[in-house]
């Protein structure tokens, strides 16, 4: 265990401390934007951010991924501070922590693995190309030194990791800014920075609880707000999650990272910050980066309140330029380009599963939407091709006397009516026996349709022999079946 925190934390110093700065100046200006999106102080999403990062440094079940204030979130925020103010929305912050906390206590975070590569792959793609539309508003309407200034950020993003000895040291996204600033401060040039799309704070969070009664009135407004702040919370944190597994074949304790949201959560609400949740984006530079650890988190909380408080001129002056070009690359390296060149050989059903999520989540910009309309036709699909699956034979040993029913495969109810339709209700027989060893019965439909077989038949006078169930479909039949039942035999009489 011991062995375990000193790698998460200081098995990676160097890697961690240079990726953490860099996603720190990366995680200003998105904090500041989604500050107002939601209708806030700029203060409020950079507290936010620095609270959530380092609490969940300490907390959180997936070392090397970054939390903060975010997109997805703030989006959901409007509506609430708009019509109540800050102060219902640092209580729906609070609450929102304690929804996700309890998520994590009843083992929510388990229930990611029902959601398919389809979806992971078309969630990720969403979010890469949202990213990419977030950067349009600072390359439209501007002038050719905001082109050559990102192009050239792109430059050294790419082409600096070439370079022999020195390119594997410093990443190259810190290389860019620290580059891009030095030019912006020495040649003077007319181009938007940091410091021009709000006011930095000057002081540092305090203590803050929220100024509302505390009674069911204020509950009932903010309970919402705060389940859907929750979810998309989660959603998009245990989805990143699952993406930072990916990149450093390392593995993540999902219900933690719930409950570590929802401790993170609870600290930005009495600091006077919003919810937030993982960020796919500032995850990405962190791994590609060389960050690897909790440090890496805890540095970029860290280093953001520094610079932001007490650098607040330097940082100012970082053009928006130099941003733009780490946040396309973090685009690029986001957007899974082999999903597009495995179209022709994939399944078309994951297919259509990866596409409609890409389409819905960057439609509506709400990732909990998307990421059920792809859950859902994936299940769909799946009980779909499970259903065909089933196939049943028949054989009569004696014509008019006996018939074998065999049944083979999936019996749920997405298969009833296929099996249904396989008796043949209206052939004269004296016993008929339905060979079940061979299959499964999943579900409440499955066994309605087994008693619909069974005493329709014997209603005509056929006696039923149901042979060979296994134990799990035994256990189901026995206990909501009705044939074989008392009752069943009372309707047989009245009938």
């Amino acid at each position: 265990m011991i062995q375990n925190l000193h790698q998460q934390w200081f098995g990676n110093i160097r890697g961690d401390l240079l990726a953490g700065l860099v996603v720190a100046l990366a995680l200003i200006p998105e904090a500041i934007a989604f500050s107002i999106i939601a209708g806030v102080d700029p203060k409020v999403g950079l507290y936010a951010s620095f609270c959530i990062a380092v609490i969940i440094a300490f907390v959180g079940g997936r070392p090397g991924m970054i939390s903060a204030a975010t997109g997805a979130m703030a989006l959901l925020m409007v509506t609430l501070v708009k019509e109540h103010g800050l102060q219902y929305l640092l209580a729906a912050t609070l609450l929102t922590g304690v929804l996700q906390i309890l998520a994590g206590f009843l083992r929510l975070g388990s229930l990611m693995r029902f959601v398919s590569r389809s979806v992971v792959t078309g969630f990720v793609n969403a979010l890469a190309i949202l990213i990419f539309m977030a950067q349009l508003p600072e390359l439209t309407n501007v002038t050719w030194v905001v082109y050559a200034m990102t192009a050239a950020g792109l430059g050294i993003i790419y082409l600096f990791p070439l370079l022999p000895r020195i390119g594997k040291s410093v990443p190259s996204p810190l290389v860019c800014i620290l580059a891009l600033t030095a030019v912006s401060v020495v040649m003077g040039l007319d181009i938007r920075t940091v410091g021009d799309m709000g006011e930095l704070p000057d002081t540092l969070p305090v203590f803050l609880w929220p100024e509302v009664p505390l009674n069911l009135e204020t509950l009932w407004i903010i309970l919402p707000y705060s389940a859907g702040l929750a979810v998309v919370g989660l959603l998009e944190s245990l989805m990143t999650a699952n993406i930072v597994d990916d990149l450093t074949d390392t593995g993540s304790d999902r219900n933690r990272e719930c409950k570590g949201q929802g401790i993170a959560n609870i600290g930005s609400g009495l600091l006077g910050g919003m919810a937030g949740c993982a960020m796919i984006g500032q995850s990405i530079i962190n791994i590609k980066s060389g960050g690897r650890g909790r440090l890496s988190t805890f540095t970029a909380g860290f280093l953001l309140l520094i610079m932001v408080v007490f650098l607040d001129e330097w940082i100012g002056q970082i053009p928006m330029a130099a941003l733009v070009a780490v946040m396309i690359m973090v685009s690029i390296g986001t957007f899974s380009w082999d999903s597009l060149k495995n179209l022709p050989t994939n399944p078309l059903s994951s297919n259509l599963v990866m596409l409609a999520t890409v389409a819905v989540v960057v439609a509506t910009h709400n990732l909990a939407i998307g990421v059920f309309v792809g859950v859902l036709l994936a299940s769909l699909f799946f009980a779909n091709r499970i259903g065909h699956y089933m196939s049943i034979d028949s054989h009569c040993d004696q014509p008019g006397e006996h018939r074998v029913y065999s049944i083979h495969g999936q019996v749920f109810f997405a298969s009833t009516e296929k099996f249904l339709s396989a008796f043949d209700f209206r052939e004269a027989l004296d016993r008929v026996t339905i060979d079940v060893r061979d299959a499964h019965f999943w579900d409440l439909t499955a066994v309605a349709a087994l008693d619909k077989v069974v005493l329709k038949f014997r209603r005509d006078g056929t006696e039923v022999t149901v042979l060979g169930l296994n134990e799990a479909s035994q256990t189901i039949v026995d206990r909501f079946g009705q044939h074989d039942k008392p009752e069943e035999m009372h309707d047989i009489v009245k009938h």
